[in-house]
């Protein structure tokens, strides 16, 4: 059961470590939030985005992906919510006067939980990111080591944990940033003008992309 290569583990990491580098909306979101409110929301934006890449790899790992690379219809169907739903999020911030999620007097709760379900559904209505699970991990199941679901399930997870070690260092940069950048006047209002720019311009591509 998962007997492997060390050839393996080194090609499967190398893969992983790329992946989790790669910019996108995911590495966006998490900077963005960040940089916005401080460590403890891009902690929760962190959180949502891996529970939202855990969706797609059990989507994965249950042939759900395979509707998505099937179906042109279902794959429209999430590519345009998806895209709808980033380029929501960039008007948002294009219209807020820097305090538009986050109040930096009262940070509570409902905020962090509020950035944490917007992080999940960042992740999860990319079918960019569930068709690259079902075409990425496939390549990694080996006859033998144990059943293909369980072989996904594994390596799906063990991307997401070496999320886990390359993306807190970017929050703790994040923070440092936004906390150097907020001494100065106004720049709460161009750090969203900005980043709401990023978005729209990635949801712009997401709904301009094939499958």
């Amino acid at each position: 059961m998962f007997d492997y290569s060390l050839l393996h583990w080194m090609s499967f990491f190398t893969a992983a470590v790329l992946l989790n580098l790669s910019p996108g909306p995911d590495i966006a979101y998490i900077l963005g939030q960040t940089i916005r409110s401080g460590r403890r929301h891009g902690v929760a934006a962190m959180l949502g985005i891996w529970t939202g890449a855990a969706l797609h790899v059990v989507m994965a790992a249950v042939g759900l992906s395979a509707v998505l690379a099937t179906s042109a219809l279902a794959f429209s169907i999430v590519k345009w919510v998806g895209a709808a739903y980033l380029i929501w999020l960039g008007i948002n911030m294009l219209l807020s006067k820097g305090d538009q999620f986050v109040s930096a007097d009262n940070p509570g709760k409902k905020n962090l939980s509020a950035v944490y379900w917007q992080g999940v559904l960042v992740s999860a209505l990319n079918p960019k990111v569930a068709i690259f699970f079902l075409a990425f991990l496939p390549q990694f199941i080996v006859e033998g080591a144990g059943h293909a679901e369980a072989q996904l399930l594994l390596h799906g997870s063990l991307i997401i944990a070496v999320a886990a070690v390359i993306e807190p260092p970017l929050v703790i940069a994040g923070a440092k940033l936004g906390a150097l950048l907020k001494r100065k006047p106004r720049v709460g209002v161009w750090m969203d003008r900005g980043l709401g720019a990023l978005f729209v311009a990635l949801g712009a591509r997401l709904a301009a992309s094939a499958r």
